[in-house]
């Protein structure tokens, strides 16, 4: 071993470890695959190891690089101590997400965020996108993950979702008869989208499940009560799309979109790593 470790290049591999992915780690950083494949690479020369391994589908760690996983993790930790202090209060990130854009992933997303974000603590609100985002314009929130609105402009697109008509795979039922849904309450946009279509393709439809978030929902269609309108993005394993075979009509797609009013370095960086981390789930590149 020769040389020795810089905090930038420890980042850029913690980063690259927990989005498995370079152009994500490039997007939160803000700069580019280069640089960053440039960072590792300069990383893999002072360990005298190979820590990661790129494929067209996706990156990992090596043997090597998950064993310098801990010792990066635990370097890092005492750099925060120590532009911190010990008993220095953390930066609070206040963060509202739409339950439907998030949805299971939700669990991955904030484990992502909290692995390379050690200076922050977070308040995490789950709700539905209108009420989030006049939570947000009323200032009670920093960022807010959300469901596009009509008419609302700004904000970065994190995803584009297709919507599909999920249940499980022993769910009977026949165009023809009342379609049972399991939904959110109103306002949820999702619902909204989804009883528009049946409405205009003339399926009659009832609420045999009403839910106080996705994994209500989820749970209320995978044991028989009803079919669930979910974006394709976040529907777990195990459920099937009816829409095609039985003749349910498309839904229009839905963007997701990150608002922001964030300027402090910290907490930028933190809403850099969390944009990269929702598409990472997807794609892996």
């Amino acid at each position: 071993m020769t040389g020795t470790l810089d905090i930038p290049t420890v980042q850029a591999f913690l980063l690259v470890a927990e989005l498995q992915s370079f152009t994500r780690t490039a997007e939160a950083l803000g700069t580019t695959q280069a640089a960053v494949s440039m960072k590792l690479q300069r990383l893999e020369n002072v360990l005298g190891k190979r820590l990661v391994e790129r494929s067209p589908r996706a990156v990992r760690l090596t043997s090597d690089g998950t064993a310098f996983l801990a010792n990066a993790r635990t370097l890092m930790a005492a750099h925060d101590r120590a532009l911190l202090g010990e008993r220095a209060s953390r930066q609070q990130l206040s963060l509202g997400i739409s339950d439907h854009a998030a949805g299971p992933q939700l669990v991955s997303l904030l484990e992502r965020l909290n692995a390379v974000s050690a200076q922050l603590s977070f308040a995490v609100t789950i709700g539905f996108s209108r009420d989030l985002l006049d939570a947000y314009d009323a200032g009670a929130l920093d960022a807010v993950i959300v469901r596009q609105e009509s008419g609302r402009r700004g904000g970065e697109k994190l995803a584009e979702d297709s919507f599909g008509w999920f249940a499980a795979p022993r769910f009977k039922w026949q165009r023809g008869e009342s379609l049972p849904l399991a939904t959110l309450a109103p306002p949820c946009g999702v619902r909204a989208i989804a009883v528009r279509a049946l409405d205009k393709a003339g399926i009659e439809w009832n609420e045999a499940f009403v839910g106080g978030g996705v994994s209500a929902t989820v749970a209320a269609a995978l044991a028989g009560l009803g079919v669930a309108p979910l974006a394709r993005r976040i529907a777990p394993p195990g459920m099937i799309d009816l829409g095609p075979e039985r003749g349910l009509p498309p839904m229009p797609t839905s963007k997701v979109m990150l608002h922001s009013k964030v300027a402090d370095p910290v907490k930028l960086a933190a809403l850099r790593t969390l944009s990269a981390a929702f598409r990472s789930l997807d794609v892996k590149t």
